[in-house]
């Protein structure tokens, strides 16, 4: 079925003032007792209204005004999926100041850069982390949750009291491209970049993201992700608040797809999305029955194999519908609700969003290429640029588009599906080897819980394909399990992209869950020239059964 949202949609004119936690928080909150967040955790639940949302953030800007927090003042907040998190954001919004979400994993090296680079002129996080601080220096003010610490100011714990006769937060005015946040990205190959997004192209960039995921007002929606990163912000906070929908979060020490499948059932959760490495867990602990509520599952942060999609439509009668977007943009590209979703897809651009795929060495537009967004009609949901970085910024968004650094194919019917970044996609024998596509082969494998897909530097093909893999439940590194995953992999690739060496290995990750295939690359480059393979590398020739073809190898033309 088309997406008939794509033809008639335009963003909202807004003027020049806008700012979303005053101009639509607070307005749809007024009275509303609808549940706007619901926590869950080990000591139970507690559920907040749009209306105690809007005056808690109310009381806790009059307190963080005191504290110096003005507009413009870039304000870190290190928290985790607690109610303190929600109500900074609001607040902080509506003075006017500019959110950096951080995440709680980071150390003391980390937090100094961004206090240098991001001019951090104040902190607010929980009294577990304040000893991460001690190290790190800058003037800025602190406010702690939960306990006691030297230097660092007490978060308010009044919020829930009515508020005094005559308090009132001060009113900040904000233009429409006034910063409002700024994300450091996950850092997969270098310094975490600063991406700046205005009052308008997170909080009203969203519109397609709420279209992607499928929200509806009253709906409850569950996402997977963890504070700090701009995914977060799509689908445990703007999103769902735009569609006036319950945030419900599960607040877990350690990930526990049983648990979680649970509480899909307990809530009556109506939208649930998550990342590809979570949906892959629970295939593995058994998804059971279909949760009685569940209307829409998504999934993104990265491709979803096409083996994922099929288990979980053969378990729950559910399709998952991948989306794509950055922490530049919202999501930008999808399968919307309604929509014929073909397993391994991206999706279509979504409202308001214009896509071209260009060649990364011609920039002539065609049915392969990177990724990039037309400037010409520049789309709301876009960032503003990199803070402090004029010279990326210009090259970002170089020759009149934005430049993802992603690489896609579309074809015939428009759905568009990737094929790696820039960096990733590389060649063996003169044929473009895809890393995602041999992934999603080796992931039909039993034994393959995950890998990541590398080239290993040969004489004679210039690459050949590496496969690192984490081992499913249940399944040991030894020569037999090798044996099969090459075997698998001859029988469903073609010769080209077929994995010649094995590794089980636990994946590198970003902490925000992002496979680093630049340090699985570095490897393979240092192995290259020191002549000495891994100690746990297995090879198509360490069995000689495996040494056949369907085909013959000469090269061929990309």
């Amino acid at each position: 079925m088309p997406d008939t949202t794509v033809a008639t949609f335009a963003w909202p004119d807004l003027g020049d003032t806008f700012n979303w936690a005053d101009d639509w928080f607070d307005v749809i909150a007024a009275g509303n007792d609808r549940t706007a967040l619901w926590l869950a955790d080990a000591d139970g639940d507690r559920r907040f209204s749009y209306a105690e949302m809007a005056a808690r953030s109310d009381r806790l800007a009059v307190v963080l005004d005191a504290h110096g927090v003005r507009k413009g003042d870039h304000v870190l907040v290190m928290l985790g999926n607690q109610l303190e998190l929600w109500e900074t954001m609001l607040a902080v919004i509506k003075l006017g100041a500019v959110i950096l979400p951080t995440s709680t994993m980071l150390d003391t090296a980390d937090l100094q850069d961004r206090v240098d680079r991001g001019s951090v002129a104040h902190v607010v996080t929980n009294a577990a982390e304040t000893p991460k601080y001690t190290g790190v220096h800058g003037d800025f003010s602190r406010i702690v949750i939960g306990g006691a610490a030297d230097g660092w100011a007490p978060y308010p714990d009044h919020l829930g009291d009515p508020a005094p006769a005559g308090e009132q937060r001060p009113v900040v005015t904000t233009r429409t491209t006034d910063p409002c946040l700024v994300y450091f990205t996950s850092g997969t190959t270098s310094k975490p970049k600063m991406v700046v997004h205005t009052q308008t192209s997170y909080p009203v960039g969203h519109l397609s993201t709420m279209h992607w995921i499928g929200l509806r007002p009253g709906d409850v929606h569950l996402a997977i992700s963890s504070p700090g990163w701009g995914k977060h912000a799509w689908s445990c906070f703007f999103a769902p608040w735009i569609a006036e929908a319950t945030v419900f979060v599960h607040d877990t020490p350690r990930f526990d797809p049983a648990a979680l499948l649970a509480q899909l059932e307990r809530a009556e959760v109506s939208t649930f999305c998550a990342p590809p490495t979570a949906w892959r867990m629970m295939l593995q602990a058994d998804l059971g029955a279909r949760p009685r509520a569940l209307r829409e599952v998504v999934s993104a942060g990265e491709p979803l194999n096409p083996e994922v999609i099929d288990r979980v439509r053969d378990a729950w009668g559910l399709t998952i519908r991948d989306g794509y977007g950055q922490t530049e943009t919202t999501a930008i590209i999808g399968n919307a609700p309604g929509a014929d979703v073909t397993a391994g897809a991206m999706g279509t651009p979504l409202p308001g969003v214009t896509v071209v795929l260009l060649d990364p060495l011609t920039g002539a537009p065609g049915d392969e290429g990177e990724v990039c967004l037309d400037l010409r009609e520049r789309p709301v949901n876009l960032m503003a640029g990199y803070l402090g970085e004029a010279d990326r910024t210009a090259d970002a968004m170089r020759d009149g588009h934005f430049h993802t650094g992603d690489i896609a194919a579309r074809d015939a019917a428009g759905q568009l599906t990737f094929i790696g970044r820039t960096d990733d996609v590389f060649k063996s024998s003169d044929y473009k080897v895809s890393p995602f596509e041999v992934e999603s082969a080796l992931l039909q494998h039993p034994a393959v819980a995950e890998s990541a897909v590398v080239p290993a530097p040969d004489q004679a093909r210039l690459n050949i394909v590496k496969a690192y893999v984490a081992l499913a439940a249940g399944w040991e590194p030894t020569a037999d399990t090798a044996r099969q995953v090459l075997e698998h992999a001859r029988d469903v690739l073609p010769v080209y992209a077929r994995v010649r060496r094995v590794e089980f290995a636990e994946l590198p990750k970003t902490i925000s869950g992002k496979i680093r295939r630049v340090e699985l690359r570095e490897l393979e480059e240092r192995a290259a020239v020191s002549g000495t393979p891994a100690v746990g590398e297995w090879r198509e020739d360490h069995f000689p059964e495996l040494r056949g073809t369907r085909a013959a190898e000469a090269p061929g033309a990309s």
